[in-house]
């Protein structure tokens, strides 16, 4: 078995665009500044696998990739800190990939939002469900879980919209560790609340997908535009303004002080004009970007320096690809012939499994969570969250206290009739054990 993993921190961005404010705060400005910390390490990538689901543009992922690279530098990542790599470097992800597909029922990956959504849309418009899914798109779920689970991470940062995907690569380890011993670590979701997702020029997420994106390294003159640009209702200067639901006011929180927040909400309470609102978020952004501005133009124009440290941060990450991928090779019979087998008796471990929450979304569109015991039987089931981040934290709450947090959460909680509370309070103290 093995010893308790460090603390380590991994994220990636899809290379299928330029990166955007959406990308810097959620996921650049707070990866970098983790990377800062002592006692942990970190691992970014460039995710450009997963770009080929969704791309079929080779010019667009190269240049992507070289975009976001050099974005990640510029913002303050030191490669020298951290472990920097492009995904498709790593050949022993794909590996895993397919190891960790052998172990994961179709039924989990069928209820992935990605592919949810893409069959939803294919039934609305009254064609064929999978009508336009690949393989790829399908599989997704797994590919994510072997970045993850390969380099055992334990605290991977996400987007609420993304929590799906760190219980489903949980769910990969689990199921992987019943089968062939203790040997991938089951990572937990890392969200800051405040930034974890970033409206767009419509008020939607900031996404590539719906065109309303602000480009992280816009000239002052393209931000200003694209700022000006902020769909706002039609309150007239003078009339008090709400900050709920505003996009231009959850941008600027995002790049603001506490102090500056509060400023900014007592403006909208007097009824700043929305010119001047928007002046104001485009010079407190620029004033955080402008320095990095000429650093990302830099490296723009040399990409053998950013190939060079991709290369070497390959080499790296693959020091410790490469021996677990030996180990889970072994663990599942890849082995060479001359090598002795394991005993038929002792081909599996005698690991106890571990009880499992398991969160997910109803039709009601309320978020819904669950404790599984080991033998896959009920025993508590959550009420109906609006928030999907409001059911991860009790999640957490149980996970970190146990049973004392039964009592602050049962309002919003139940068991079945043939379920005891020391039960729960048993599995729950099992997961305390474990993490």
């Amino acid at each position: 078995m093995n010893s308790p993993s460090p603390q380590r921190f991994l994220t990636g961005i899809t290379t299928t665009g330029t990166p955007h404010l959406g990308n810097y705060v959620g996921s650049i400005r707070p990866s970098v500044a983790a990377s800062k910390g002592a006692g942990a390490e970190s691992f970014y990538f460039l995710a450009d696998y997963h770009a080929l689901i969704k791309c079929d543009e080779p010019a667009r992922i190269q240049r992507s990739t070289l975009e976001i690279a050099a974005s990640w530098l510029a913002a303050g990542l030191d490669p020298e800190r951290v472990t920097f790599y492009r995904q498709s470097d790593i050949p022993e992800i794909p590996e895993l990939t397919w190891l960790l597909t052998c172990v994961t029922g179709k039924g989990v990956l069928n209820r992935a939002h990605a592919y949810k959504a893409s069959v939803d849309k294919n039934e609305s418009a009254g064609n064929d469900p999978d009508a336009d899914v690949t393989a790829g798109l399908f599989m997704y779920p797994v590919l994510m879980g072997a970045d993850i689970l390969m380099f055992r991470a334990t605290q991977v940062p996400v987007g609420r919209d993304q929590i799906q995907h760190i219980e489903m690569a949980r769910d990969m380890a689990q199921r992987f560790n019943h089968l062939y011993g203790d040997r991938l670590v089951l990572p937990e979701a890392l969200i800051e609340e405040s930034v974890a997702t970033l409206p767009g020029l419509d008020g939607r997420k900031m996404s590539k997908s719906y065109d309303n994106t602000i480009p992280l390294f816009a000239s002052r003159e393209e931000l200003k535009k694209l700022i000006a640009g902020i769909v706002t209702d039609s309150r007239a200067p003078g009339e008090a303004k709400d900050v709920q639901g505003s996009a231009l006011f959850q941008i600027y929180q995002a790049f603001a002080s506490a102090d500056e927040t509060v400023a900014m909400r007592q403006a909208y309470a007097d009824g700043i004009g929305w010119g001047d609102a928007k002046a104001k978020l485009f010079e407190r952004i620029d004033q955080d970007i402008a320095p990095m501005r000429e650093a990302y133009k830099e490296l723009l124009g040399n990409p053998e320096k950013i190939e060079a440290i991709l290369q070497a941060g390959a080499h790296k990450a693959r020091r410790m690809a490469t021996p677990l991928m030996r180990e889970l090779r072994e663990a599942v019979g890849l082995r060479r012939l001359a090598a002795p087998a394991a005993p038929v008796a002792k081909s599996k471990p005698t690991k106890t499994s571990l009880p499992s929450f398991k969160q997910y979304r109803e039709t009601d569109g309320q978020f819904y969570f669950k404790l599984l015991a080991a033998d896959g039987r009920l025993l508590l089931q959550s009420h109906g969250f609006a928030l999907p981040k409001d059911a991860a934290l009790a999640i957490a709450a149980l996970r970190q206290d146990g049973a004392s947090a039964l009592k602050g959460l049962g309002g919003k909680l139940q068991t079945p009739d043939d379920v005891q509370m020391d039960e729960v309070a048993n599995a729950l103290q099992q997961l305390g054990d474990a993490y």
